[in-house]
């Protein structure tokens, strides 16, 4: 990708999508700081994520939450514990009020009582709402999602569209995610951009829906609609 720049305003789900291999995943690792960009900078709250460091670094990574499309969790810890892992990294805060702090993110994520499961224990859209609740456990400003729906069945890919509808709103959470998933990016998504391969560039951005019902952006317009470039012969 080459030459992005747009802005996430606060409190919005924002959705970066686009084709297979169009750089979607790159572009999340840049902008929490896992990637360095050439050149170009990632502010959060007019801070500068590419500069920072030290405690300046450490401020700004207390202020987003990540959750990875494979959720990451430690498979040798319970639930319980791999949600305490930020609090105890990052507070000074007594081992009582981290554990009552992550049972109430299971809670927020609709699996109280499940912190003594270990991840293997646990269904794939469990797993999602455990990296859901690990990702929210420093109250972060901006929760980064990558592919919460990927290999969920439609019922348990809706329970999650919900869930991040709800602590948006509830929280007042920012979520920025990456998904290809048009279901989703029409229920949740209040902007989106959509990135593509060939011209390692946005080309389209807005609200999901103006964009399916505009045909002026023709690529973006097959993407929406689903819609194959040109009609194939029986």
């Amino acid at each position: 990708m080459e030459d992005l720049s747009f802005d996430i305003r606060k409190g919005e789900i924002f959705v970066i999508l686009g084709g297979s291999g169009c750089g979607k995943s790159t572009v999340l690792k840049h902008m929490i700081g896992l990637l360095p960009p050439i050149s170009g900078r990632v502010l959060i709250n007019e801070q500068d994520m590419v500069t920072a460091t030290g405690k300046s670094r450490i401020r700004l990574l207390r202020q987003i939450g990540v959750a990875f499309q494979n959720s990451a969790l430690f498979g040798s810890m319970t639930v319980l514990e791999n949600i305490t892992l930020p609090l105890k990294e990052y507070t000074l805060l007594p081992e009582d009020a981290v554990n009552t702090i992550a049972r109430a993110k299971l809670g927020l994520v609709d699996l109280a009582g499940k912190g003594h499961l270990i991840p293997g224990e646990l269904s794939g859209g469990m797993k999602k709402r455990a990296a859901i609740a690990r990702a929210i456990a420093l109250d972060p400003a901006i929760v980064f999602l990558d592919e919460p729906s990927a290999g969920l069945d439609p019922l348990t890919s809706a329970e999650i569209d919900l869930l991040i509808m709800d602590l948006a709103r509830t929280l007042g959470i920012t979520f920025v995610i990456v998904t290809h998933e048009l279901e989703s990016i029409f229920t949740i998504a209040d902007t989106v951009i959509m990135l593509e391969k060939d011209t390692k560039g946005i080309i389209a951005r807005g609200n999901p829906k103006d964009l399916k019902a505009d045909p002026a952006n023709a690529y973006a317009y097959q993407f929406f609609n689903r819609k194959p470039k040109r009609d194939k012969k029986p």
